[in-house]
């Protein structure tokens, strides 16, 4: 039902990417922009308005009134600063938008940073000024760099990062004494300088619940290189490939939760959308500003990354009357870039009221206005202001968003007199790619942090042991001795539980789920195997927002192959459909395999092992089914979409190369199993973390590296700059499986092995284990790329 009619205050490229995203929702009936811009002139169900004037608040209220407007949303910070959501409060309108106090996050610098320091939120040191000499003195005191910040609103532009005191010195004159900034200028917050990535995160919150849109990188200088004075913002684009995981939930740990909790105990919960700015250090994360509003280009860059069915006025809403939690909201696994494109002479004097010629944009790219007008009396679309107006594309990777808004930048799809644009924008993104090593933290994986946890809930696991089960964890299964559990005579129950993880992704974006169902089996069954363990049956799980019925056939078929190659049946699955779990067809699996062992054969034998005990290994078919998050990334900043030729194989795509299933080693191991001592499965944490699980306390592998590498993993070592240590913690690097066994079987294990198809490596040796290191790789120094 269409029941909203919204007014939104404001005329920049953000109040037009808003209308254009609000216009999308089915219970929008019409916007009211107050004033708009050329763009908002053309968007869908939109209208500009130039009867009334954004700051006149009891005229808005009056306009509002007279056309029945139910929810206002003021776009830039004076309104909301000079406490327009009061006027519209009283007059009972919902307005999507913090209070007149709360709004003080980014009306007063001075007040934000004492806020900062009072509820412990990381940020810069700082002192506050009001006095010029004072400030001046602190300058020449301190023996860090600093940046002078406008405490009051000064339009973006009142920060300034001094490279010499006397720069410091000119700065505090042209603001405090000066005036540059108006009052704004009045008093000044003098910071350190910190150093890092800067990235921004918009979060929605409605006083107590808060959800944050992809993180994103601003590039604020004029020039290239990020040279030049400060801008608004000339370019944009998210998710940043820093925004792991893990930091996304240090931010909410350590900064958004204690921002919105301090903001309930000051007595003015914050109801809107908070623009944090962060700096990440050395030292995590740290705030450099807020904003209470939706900031500019960020907003042209991270809506269109929500997904279709992610409604901005039932956010706004929900915001307003604090029902967020009740709220999904869903991002597309995709890349977002917006390039900007100024006046002649931005920032300093430029030009106004040039003619302009707007094309339709090629598809997947979005023209976002900004300093844009139609002219009333000839009905040309004209320039009115310095940053113009932004293209944004959606991509499937960074490299092909920022390709495919360039290419059409270059086709003149915009064109005005003066025009110009930076043309490296996301550079920091694929520097970073060329000039530091990838790893699987920052990916979002941190696999000592998994370890950890292991270590962290082995008490609550050991409560539960009962006569069989002895409850003890680490691994990726488990047993219950049913001789023990009161079955005299009985063999080993042995379990394992895994899932594909986010190989998914590339089975989603390839449209390709059959061969994700064998790696889920083959996950699952090689840890069976490993204890010794014959597998006998198959349980799967599938999660899902709406099912498809022919993403599920097709998963199962896998799953029903996985079980043929593994000799075990697939008595049964869950299949559950829970909306707003997922995004459109996305979807999650795991698995369940049983077996059994008998006593003479469960594996590893620990105290049979001995120094000088051979290790082999067995090839792997390729990446198998871990490491994803890594390898995603690095496909992601390569600028390789999966429907591209494999730079590894040329018979093949990026995505079918990956796709590989995982390769199942149950049949060919179990003729064998009485002639071996030790298996270990390569998955997460690869050869040394896995390695050491099969091996008693007080022996280590040795494993001279020199097996025949699969071309993807030297394609992924060197497009991601990974280092061979970070290769053989994250990855198989071309082992699936390791044998431990007594020299004396190596060749009739090998001979075996072979004729069942497997190819075979020696690798190395157990040796007495010195220190903390269960498994040391020699020679990394010598894979070359």
């Amino acid at each position: 039902m269409a029941d909203l009619r919204i007014l939104l205050i404001g005329n920049g490229g953000r109040e037009h990417a808003l209308a254009w995203k609000l216009s999308q929702s089915s219970r929008v009936a019409s916007i009211l922009a107050v004033p708009g811009n050329g763009g908002t002139a053309t968007c869908p169900k939109t209208t500009n308005v130039t009867s009334v004037s954004a700051s006149d608040f009891e005229g808005l209220v009056k306009f509002a009134r007279d056309n029945d407007v139910n929810l206002a949303v003021p776009g830039p910070e004076a309104p909301l600063v000079n406490g327009v959501e009061q006027y519209f409060r009283l007059a009972g309108i919902p307005c999507f938008g913090p209070t007149k106090d709360a709004a003080r996050l980014e009306g007063s610098k001075t007040y934000s940073k004492d806020f900062m320091r009072k509820y412990n939120i990381p940020t810069a040191a700082y002192q506050n000024f009001s006095d010029y000499n004072t400030a001046v003195r602190y300058i020449d005191e301190v023996d860090h760099d600093v940046v002078i910040k406008a405490t009051g609103l000064a339009a973006g532009k009142g920060v300034i990062l001094p490279s010499t005191k006397a720069e410091a010195k000119a700065a505090l004159k042209e603001i405090m004494v000066d005036k540059a900034f108006g009052a704004a200028g009045s008093e000044v917050v003098v910071e350190e300088l910190l150093h890092g990535d800067e990235l921004s995160v918009l979060t929605f919150c409605d006083g107590y619940t808060f959800r944050s849109l992809p993180m994103a990188q601003d590039h604020k200088r004029i020039y290239d290189g990020d040279e030049g004075p400060n801008t608004g913002g000339m370019g944009c684009y998210a998710p940043t490939n820093i925004s792991s995981q893990d930091l996304i939930e240090r931010v909410d740990r350590e900064i958004l939760l204690p921002t919105f909790r301090g903001m309930r105990l000051e007595k003015q919960a914050f109801k809107g959308v908070l623009f944090t700015g962060l700096m990440i250090t050395t030292d995590g994360p740290k705030v450099l500003e807020y904003n209470v509003r939706f900031g500019d280009p960020e907003t042209q860059t991270v809506l269109p990354l929500l997904s279709e069915d992610t409604d901005l006025a039932e956010i706004m809403l929900a915001c307003t009357n604090s029902s967020l939690e009740a709220i999904a909201i869903n991002v597309v696994d995709k890349f977002s870039a917006t390039v900007v494109l100024a006046a002649g002479g931005y920032p300093g004097s430029y030009a106004q009221g040039t003619v302009m010629t707007v094309q339709e944009p090629p598809k997947g790219s979005t023209i976002f206005h900004a300093g844009t007008k139609l002219d009333p009396e000839d009905g040309q679309l004209k320039t009115s202001g310095g940053r113009v107006i932004a293209l944004n594309t959606v991509g499937s990777s960074l490299r092909a968003a920022v390709d495919a808004s360039y290419a059409a930048l270059s086709s003149n799809v915009i064109d005005f007199e003066g025009k110009f644009y930076r043309r490296d924008i996301a550079h920091r993104a694929f520097r970073v790619t060329q000039g530091s090593s990838m790893t699987y933290a920052q990916a979002g994986v941190d696999i000592q942090a998994g370890n950890d946890f292991v270590d962290k809930i082995k008490k609550a696991v050991a409560s539960t042991a009962r006569p069989g089960a002895d409850a003890e964890i680490g691994g990726f299964g488990g047993e219950v001795d049913l001789s023990k559990a009161g079955f005299p005579g009985a063999p080993i129950i042995v379990g394992a539980i895994d899932g594909v993880g986010t190989k998914l992704k590339v089975a989603l974006a390839m449209g390709k789920h059959d061969t994700v169902g064998i790696d889920l089996v083959a996950m699952n069954v090689n840890d069976l195997v490993v204890q010794g363990a014959t597998p006998l049956m198959f349980l799967d799980y599938y999660g899902c927002s709406k099912l498809n019925p022919a993403i599920a056939s097709a998963f199962v078929e896998g799953v029903a192959e996985g079980c043929r190659q593994a000799g075990c049946a697939l008595v049964g699955g869950e299949t559950a459909e829970m909306p707003g779990m997922y995004t459109g067809e996305e979807y999650d699996a795991a698995g369940c395999a049983v077996g059994t062992v008998t006593h003479d054969i469960k594996l590893p034998l620990l105290d049979q092992m001995r120094e000088g005990d051979v290790l082999i290994g067995l090839s792997s078919s390729g990446v198998h089914s871990n490491g994803y998050s890594l390898v995603r990334r690095i496909v992601s900043a390569a600028g390789l979409d999966y429907s591209s030729t494999a730079p590894w194989d040329s018979a093949t795509t990026v995505g079918e190369s990956l796709l590989t299933p995982t390769r199942i080693y149950v049949k060919a191991l179990l003729p064998i199993l009485q002639h071996i001592k030790g298996l270990a499965h390569i998955t997460g944490g690869g050869l040394v973390e896995n390695v050491p699980r099969m091996l008693p306390s007080h022996l280590a592998a040795s494993i001279g590296f020199g097996w025949d590498m699969p071309p993807v993993f030297k394609w992924l070592k060197q497009a991601g700059n990974v280092t061979p240590s970070e290769m053989v913690r994250t990855f198989n690097s071309g082992i699936g499986m390791v044998i431990a066994l007594d020299a004396a079987q190596v060749d009739a294990v090998t001979a075996s092995l072979s004729k069942s198809g497997e190819k075979v490596f020696h690798l190395g040796r157990l040796i007495r284990r010195e220190g903390s290191d269960g498994c040391v790789v020699d020679n990394l120094s010598s894979w070359t790329d």
